[in-house]
């Protein structure tokens, strides 16, 4: 049994995928979300894609996230922050970044899968579960 598990590992790590290379802050603002289903953002008007910032301080969101066991906070920084949540059973990761906002009071967000094209609204539901406990 322990060496059909052994076997699976390198498949289970392989649903990670690369770090994203086009996350961050441009010119103000998070990424665009891809035209895939698989994402979320403030910043997005789409429907598909679309979501309202979240109205908490980046501290206030970083307690959420340190109670969240699948979320790793991979950046903290003045104004910003990173962190990726990987799925319990086959440890596929999404990026998740929040970012400030002075002048609105208000924390813009973005939640995207690194892989696949659909996540059957994970996205979506991950950022509304953080909304609620804040």
């Amino acid at each position: 049994m322990k060496k059909s598990l052994l076997a699976l590992l390198p498949l289970l790590t392989a649903c990670a995928g690369e770090p994203p290379q086009d996350i961050g802050i441009r010119d103000g603002r998070l990424s665009p979300c891809p035209e895939s289903p698989n994402c979320v953002s403030s910043f997005e008007s789409s429907e598909e894609h679309s979501i309202e910032p979240l109205a908490a301080s980046l501290e206030q969101i970083q307690q959420v996230l340190l109670g969240m066991d699948a979320a790793n906070i991979v950046e903290a920084s003045a104004g910003y922050l990173y962190a990726e949540f990987t799925s319990p059973i086959m440890g596929y990761v999404d990026d998740v970044e929040f970012l400030t906002d002075p002048a609105s009071n208000r924390t813009h967000v973005r939640s995207a899968s690194r892989l696949g094209y659909s996540d059957l609204g994970a996205n979506r539901k991950r950022i509304e579960a953080i909304r609620a406990q804040l």
